[in-house]
């Protein structure tokens, strides 16, 4: 297929999302549950997967579309299959890697519960004191890390938007190519039927004339005529491969 085909465009922007999202989702399996940045990278790749999900869908309208009428689009039953397997699989490759994140997910919320849940209470002032301003340091340096995560997410969405918007302009622009080359093409084959129907014309007009002139010179006429155009052919041949 042609390079310049939509669906191959939007695919391999796809295709480099879901290597992105592989690559985070690696990092994500190989670190601690706990911590904060297995935390932020959970969100991270949830709200990916959300992205990536969509853009799938959005192909899979492309697909259908083209389905409808695929020799208006130059493409065969066999192509649109091929689209709707890579579609398929891609979207299990997001689907899992997003239930395994989830399930991941939950298992801390869990663990953090059981670990609230196992503290003891402590009546000592001082210690209380104390284990207080740790709580309060503790909730500080999250407070901050989430804010820095957030601000990192509404970059990452900004810059995902920045991405999605290059592309529709760029499919916009293919699309409006492939129109104009088919609006060229149409316009040749236009002119071609147009040349097609005069030449038939004219060859329709000179037969009625030979026809004319054969039934006018009659049999004797005809026999002539025949004579002089097999002489004409053996002159001709003379010339041709004997001179």
């Amino acid at each position: 297929m042609s390079a310049q085909d939509p669906f191959y465009i939007v695919k391999e922007e796809i295709q480099q999302s879901i290597d992105k999202l592989q690559s985070t989702f690696h990092q994500w399996d190989n670190i601690s549950s706990n911590n904060r940045e297995s935390i932020q990278l959970t969100k991270e790749l949830l709200t990916s997967c959300e992205s990536i999900r969509w853009q799938i869908d959005e192909l899979d309208k492309a697909i259908a579309v083209a389905a409808r009428d695929p020799a208006w689009y130059g493409i065969d039953e066999a192509e649109l299959e091929k689209r709707r397997r890579w579609t398929i699989t891609a979207r299990t490759q997001v689907d899992a890697m997003r239930k395994a994140v989830q399930a991941g997910k939950e298992q801390s919320i869990a663990f953090s519960t059981r670990q609230e849940l196992m503290r003891l209470p402590n009546d000592d002032p001082y210690q209380a004191s104390r284990s207080n301003q740790y709580e309060a340091q503790d909730n500080d340096a999250f407070i901050s890390s989430e804010s820095d995560r957030q601000l990192l997410l509404i970059k990452q969405q900004d810059e995902e938007l920045d991405e999605l918007s290059a592309s529709v302009q760029r499919i916009g622009g293919v699309g409006l190519t492939i129109h104009e080359e088919l609006t060229g093409q149409e316009k040749i084959i236009h002119e071609l039927g147009l040349d097609m129907e005069s030449t038939s014309n004219r060859l329709d007009f000179v037969q009625k004339k030979v026809a004319l002139v054969m039934k006018k010179a009659g049999a004797k006429g005809q026999l002539l005529m025949i004579a002089f155009l097999v002489i004409l052919f053996i002159v001709l041949f003379v010339l041709v491969f004997f001179t």
